[in-house]
């Protein structure tokens, strides 16, 4: 029973991730139709906050009085950190709207591996086991080939590359808020109130970068298909899946996302991935495997 559990919860965790793995493709398709990164960020996070509002009240009617209300101080928490995740997509659309390659820019925002060690060590105040020192000099190395780095810097847009990682910054803040913040409330109404905050963000970013006009068919096209992939479905299902496998297998299995996007770049977009770049890709897959990997004697 317990392994079936397990099981269930991997697969829900590489669904989840292969759904973000996918996002990243369906924006620069979104580009290639014309419309602007206000209007994909615009239009992907109204539509997910549309539909995550509906999941809610469905739950609520079927729950009833058993739903835990989250408090208008855990509601105000919510709402502060997820600016975090607005300014997550801003930053990562940005970075694909700057030529960026999606291959590079999954390699990009799979900095969150080192950062998030970073940031453990500064809020724990505690240097970090050379198991996870080691990963991260494998990341680093790894990024260098996945990137292409080596044979390919002329042709990165270092503003996009900024970009990519400011997005890498911000989503490790999102990963840190969300496994802290009101936990006890169900995943639906943390979902819907972070995409409030999110909201904040990205519609001041569409204000302040607006040319004047905007083109609402984006929500009725791409903008459907970058909330369901972008902000409704990935929550859900890594919600539902991170306390079935506990969060090292989960991490293992959501680094999908990684292969998952490249693959979506090199068959759809017809980027081309060379043969070091895979392996900086499988470089980075290792590392976060090895960061958690629990040694004999450890807890």
């Amino acid at each position: 029973m317990v392994k079936n559990n397990v099981l269930k919860g991997v697969v829900l965790v590489g669904m989840g991730a292969s759904s973000y793995g996918m996002l990243a493709t369906f924006v620069k398709k979104a580009y290639i139709a014309g419309y602007t990164t206000a209007e994909v960020t615009a239009s992907q996070i109204l539509l997910g906050i549309a539909g995550m509002l509906l999941i809610n009240i469905f739950q609520k009617a079927k729950k009833g009085d058993t739903v835990v209300k989250a408090s208008p101080k855990n509601r105000l928490q919510l709402i502060v950190a997820g600016t975090s995740m607005g300014f997550t997509s801003v930053f990562y659309y940005l970075a694909v709207f700057f030529k960026i390659p999606v291959s590079i820019c999954i390699v990009l925002l799979m900095q969150t591996v080192w950062m998030s060690v970073l940031l453990e060590a500064i809020i724990a105040k505690k240097f970090p086991s050379a198991i996870k020192l080691a990963s991260v000099g494998i990341v680093l190395v790894g990024t260098v080939l996945a990137a292409n780095l080596i044979y390919n810097t002329k042709a990165l847009n270092i503003t996009g590359i900024f970009f990519g990682l400011l997005a890498a910054a911000s989503f490790t803040a999102t990963m840190f808020t969300s496994n802290t913040i009101a936990t006890h409330v169900s995943s639906a109404q943390r979902s819907l109130f972070m995409l409030m905050g999110g909201a904040v963000i990205v519609l001041g970013f569409t204000a302040f970068t607006w040319p004047g006009t905007f083109n609402f068919e984006i929500f009725l096209t791409w903008g459907l298909v970058l909330a369901l992939f972008g902000t409704i479905i990935p929550p859900i299902l890594l919600n539902a899946g991170f306390p079935r496998t506990g969060l090292g297998l989960g991490s293992i299995v959501s680094s999908l996302e990684l292969p998952v996007s490249v693959t979506m770049a090199y068959v759809i977009l017809h980027e081309q991935v060379n043969l070091l770049q895979w392996l900086g890709i499988a470089l980075i897959l290792g590392a976060i495997v090895l960061m958690n990997i629990k040694m004999p004697g450890q807890k």
